[in-house]
């Protein structure tokens, strides 16, 4: 099964921290046309929030422009953010 369209970026973010506040992480995988990047990063004193939302940035950054873009996530304040 493949869930990629020619030109289009399929976008999968997560983020996390120990506490809120505490030390967290998030990550996105981007795949464009079969060509995959991970990105990851960390954050010593964040919120989970904080994080979800990071990845979702990165991910969009990561994206060349006009190129249009399906991105998932399970944080309800991604979500509801870009909604």
């Amino acid at each position: 099964m493949t869930m990629q369209n020619d030109g289009q970026a399929i976008v999968f973010t997560d983020g996390a921290c120990l506490g809120n506040p505490g030390p967290g992480g998030y990550a996105a995988v981007v795949t464009i046309a079969g060509q995959e990047q991970i990105i990851v990063g960390r954050d010593p004193s964040t919120t989970n929030n904080k994080m979800e939302m990071t990845a979702a940035i990165k991910a969009l950054e990561a994206v060349p422009h006009s190129t249009s873009i399906i991105i998932h996530s399970d944080s309800q304040y991604v979500i509801k953010g870009a909604t």
